[in-house]
């Protein structure tokens, strides 16, 4: 109980630590439209007043060295009171300048641009004394006094960063963690997902923004960023330095440059000496010079293994013609660019698995085996993911598929493990082993991993062939994870097909490159970026659904302590059911119905969807034409609109007006009209990502017309319903309702007879099947109707009877309890008045 605490503890901290770590917002600038450029008014609907002294602060970043304009401006009660920031740059200088407006420079500012870009955020303050007629300007490390300005000596400011009234050269810049500090201090997060209203740490709304770019959508949803091809066998890696990405085959090199987005393509000088088949390369700094290698090749010592390629001739030179005597596939690698180092681990071929350290020696041109490791054995393997931490001149290995011999004929395990390498002492540590319960899934070669406590990796299941990459937290500590952001496709049919993760501090943005291939030689290359440090789907939908910092600790807080008392409950009752004859029994009861885990099973599968296809029966989800799960992309306004407009579908449409009228009943028809349109382009440009459904305006209406290939679980629904084949298609009836409430996603008046009309066809059938399933004895599959009568009526007493006698056939009392439990709450909330029957009513 002690450690279990301890944990508690920690995960809070962990937690709280995450809280705090605002994202921040984007502004569009003068490549917009006027009208859609970014305006923040920080006290838009309450305006406090300071005496003696107040000041502003926040964190900037530039997303481009050629924009300039206004940061912000600060606006007292006369116009002789209002004071602007604005910034160009000034060769290796960003010039930054507070002016009075109308009147004069005050303070001109300049800060080295390399210095406050290197780490993306840069903090700005403002400070005015109002007792003392001064004003401080504070940029990153700089700062400068203008004394002798005449201020008010009570100011009521109105703070708007970007467009305010007739300045509307708005710079391309970000901002984060505002504050403004006097006898009180108002901190603003920034850290919506969607909307206009600005809410402070405690979630009160004070602030207005048009036109925002949130960016935790960029912490959450994986962006492309451009890519490549290539008709013969082709490779990829990394510099740091100049912040390119390089992908290139035996006779051109293709570039992306992470910071400008911008793309290029050189031919060689010369053909690459090295025959390209898995095509693995590093990139050295120093030289500025990517190597290209091959570990193996069958046909002798004459070939080039190694050779690299000077970038600013773009002529290669042959390294080395030394060769291993194995092939090895999906070997991950590390390189100290300090001492000049690239080693690889693990790997695959002819029929063996790897556990050795090979360290390219560029003196000698050859390959040498790692000298002799101490301490735990690291299984031999391949598709694990390594990284190297020079603070502690350490590498990490985490992950993989293999075996203790190393023969593949033994056949092959997943490991979900890490372990440390200590390169000083020559040692190997097994910091952890999570493998129980973990599903079949291996990381990409490389890890992000910036200190001790944490590492970031890619993961997937590489035995399907259309699968998805997810981004995972782990803790180096104890390998509690977290999963981050939402999905990227990756076709993984091939061995040669492969995904790489790497970290941009500059930008503060994580950048993965995928090169997928069909035929194991032309290949396609694709670059993705999101925002760092990276937000779980969860924290982003909390923020989405309009939540603040506020209520998601209260939801955390209560999640890890529903968490800690279930693996406590978890905990005794594996204990107690090892026990003589109540262990045989607590066995027999486990296959007669799903324990917690296996119902989470269930859950997954039923969430789980095709192609082109749209669930509106529990949580609402939506999978694309590559049935990726899309629906991030649907705010709860355009989840509305959407069922709003499949409803009316089957007849001539909703009219533009009744639409109106239901999604915005109070607001001005002069504003509906751009708010109603701006949701629709919204709506189409989702669509876009499926087939079979498209969205169309005629005769003043909006419908969807549907085609073949399309699925709808609620169409489908009504289908069956209408057809009266629910015996017939019973099992995917049972599908349907098993998912949850209809629409359950959605709450208030608006959507009270669309519920309706569907809950009193589903009632009928759902009764009908839970008798006929508990005179069948088929106990399971009426506990599972009961739980769908429950979502349509909480407080239906037939489906508690049948619900709880089923229980108990299926010895499940403590389950019978529970159900009892909650619909005594129910019937409590709906009547106002106490239950009147007992459960021994139900079990006797």
């Amino acid at each position: 109980m002690v450690h279990l605490y301890r944990y508690i503890i920690l995960i809070i901290c962990l937690c709280t630590t995450q809280m705090v770590s605002a994202y921040g917002l984007r502004f569009r600038g003068a490549a917009s439209p006027i009208d859609e450029r970014t305006s923040y008014d920080v006290f838009a609907h309450s305006s406090p007043s300071f005496k003696d002294y107040f000041d502003l602060e926040f964190n900037m970043a530039l997303y481009s060295t050629e924009s300039v304009g206004y940061v912000l401006r600060v606006k007292g009660a006369d116009e002789g009171q209002i004071f602007n920031l604005f910034f160009d740059f000034r060769g290796d200088d960003i010039l930054f300048r507070l002016n009075q407006e109308g009147k004069c420079v005050l303070i001109a500012l300049p800060v080295s641009k390399a210095e406050a870009m290197k780490s993306h955020w840069f903090k700005v303050k403002i400070a005015f004394n109002l007792k003392q007629d001064e004003i401080t300007l504070r940029i990153h490390n700089q700062e400068k006094v203008c004394k002798g300005v005449l201020l008010s000596d009570e100011f009521s400011p109105k703070i708007v960063f970007g467009k305010s009234d007739h300045i509307i050269d708005v710079p391309e810049i970000a901002i984060d963690k505002v504050a403004v500090n006097a006898d009180c201090t108002y901190t603003f997060p920034l850290d919506e997902a969607d909307g206009e209203s600005v809410c402070n740490r405690e979630g009160i709304l004070y602030g207005k923004v048009e036109n925002p770019i949130w960016l935790i959508n960029e912490a959450c949803h994986w962006r492309k960023e451009g890519g490549f091809a290539s008709a013969s066998e082709a490779g990829s890696c990394y510099n740091a330095d100049r912040n390119e990405i390089y992908y290139f085959n035996r006779d051109s090199l293709f570039v992306y440059n992470m910071e400008t987005g911008s793309t290029s393509a050189k031919a060689f000088a010369e053909r690459c000496p090295v025959k390209l088949f898995l095509a693995g390369s590093f990139f050295d700094s120093g030289s500025e010079r990517l190597y290209a290698y091959e570990v193996y090749a069958e046909n002798g010592e004459t070939e080039p293994m190694i050779a690299s390629l000077d970038l600013q001739t773009l002529s290669w030179r042959v390294e080395s013609y030394s060769r291993l005597n194995m092939q090895l596939h999906h070997h991950c690698s590390y390189y100290d660019a300090v001492r000049k180092r690239y080693t690889i681990f693990g790997g695959f071929g002819n029929m063996y698995y790897s556990n050795k350290f090979y360290m390219f020696n560029a003196e000698e041109g050859r390959w040498e085996t790692q000298g002799s490791l101490s301490g735990d054995f690291l299984c031999p393997r391949y598709f694990s993911s390594a990284g190297y931490l020079d603070s502690n001149h350490s590498v990490y290995v985490f992950g993989g598929m293999g075996n203790e011999s190393g023969d593949q004929v033994v056949g092959r395990r997943y490991f979900h493990d890490l372990y440390k390498v200590d390169l000083q002492e020559m040692r190997v540590q097994k910091l952890w082993d999570i493998s129980e319960g973990q599903p079949n899934v291996v990381p990409v070669q490389d890890m992000v991993i910036l200190n001790d406590s944490c590492f970031y990796v890619l993961r997937y299941p590489e035995s399907v062939s259309n699968s998805f990459l997810h981004l995972y937290r782990f803790s180096v500590e104890d390998g509690s994870f977290h999963i981050l952001g939402d999905s990227i496709s990756i076709y993984s049919d091939k061995i040669t097909t492969n995904a790489r993760l790497y970290y941009n501090e500059r930008q503060s943005r994580l950048f993965v490159t995928v090169q997928e291939t069909s035929d194991d030689v032309s290949s396609r290359f694709s670059v993705y970026s999101l925002l760092f440090p990276p937000v779980s789907l969860d924290k982003y939908t909390a923020h989405n659904g309009g939540g603040n910092a506020s209520h998601a600790w209260l939801v955390l807080v209560a999640a890890v302590v529903a968490v800690a008392g279930g693996s406590v409950w978890m905990y005794k009752w594996r204990r107690n059911s090892g026990k003589g004859e109540d262990s045989e029994t607590a066995r027999g009861d486990k296959e007669q119905l799903p324990d917690a885990s296996d119902a989470k099973v269930e859950k997954m599968a039923a969430d789980t969807g095709v192609a082109n296809s749209v669930y509106l029966f529990g949580d609402f989800s939506v999978f694309d034409r590559n049935g990726r799960n899309i629906s991030y992309m649907f705010s709860l306004r355009i989840k509305q609109i959407f069922c709003l407009i499949l409803r009316y579908s089957d007849a001539d449409g909703i009219s533009s007006k009744q639409l109106s009228d239901l999604i915005w009943p109070d607001k001005p028809k002069d504003k509906v009209k751009n708010s109603r349109g701006v949701a629709i382009n919204h709506l189409r440009k989702i669509l876009k990502e499926l087939n079979g459904i498209e969205l169309v305006y005629e005769k003043g209406c909006f419908r969807f017309t549907l085609s073949s290939g399309f699925y709808c679980d609620y169409l489908r629904f009504m289908a069956i319903v209408a057809e009266n084949r629910i015996e017939e298609c019973r099992q995917e009836f049972l599908h349907i309702v098993g998912r949850g409430k209809f629409v359950g996603f959605m709450d208030g008046p608006l959507f009270d007879g669309f519920k309706q009309d569907v809950e009193c066809r589903l009632e009928v059938f759902v009764l009908q099947l839970m008798k006929k399933a508990f005179e069948a004895q088929d106990y399971s599959e009426a506990v599972s109707l009961a739980e769908a009568e429950f979502n349509i009526d909480p407080v239906n007493e037939t489906a508690l009877y049948c619900c709880i006698k089923s229980l108990f056939m299926l010895k499940h009392e403590n389950a019978a309890i529970g159900t009892y439990q909650r619909f005594v709450a129910e019937y409590k909330k709906y009547t106002g008045e106490d239950y009147p029957h007992p459960f021994s009513l139900y079990w006797s």
